[in-house]
């Protein structure tokens, strides 16, 4: 599947991106491949092979959860820059 000039050209704005003639063309190829590729890889029969949500082992090993004492607020915000009520401080993110 070849993308047109126009179509990358909308891709690019869609991205704000600001492409030269180079990249316009260079692009142009590389998005073209890539939709190529996928297309073959659609036309691969999968019916046979049962869905999964990981390729590796999921045998992991898990360890007992055990109980134990948390750390003192007092050695947890000893090096903290700003303290607050017994709470980390920290500046505003939003107005």
């Amino acid at each position: 599947m070849s993308l047109t000039r126009a179509e990358v050209e909308h891709i690019a704005r869609l991205a704000r991106l600001e492409l030269t003639e180079e990249e316009l063309s260079r692009f142009s190829e590389q998005l073209s491949s890539i939709l190529d590729y996928a297309a073959r890889l659609r036309e691969i029969d999968t019916s046979t092979i049962p869905p999964t949500a990981s390729v590796l082992d999921t045998g992991l090993p898990l360890r007992e959860d055990i109980p134990a004492p948390s750390l003192d607020v007092t050695a947890v915000l000893r090096n903290a820059p700003q303290v607050e009520d017994h709470q980390f401080r920290v500046p505003p993110v939003l107005e």
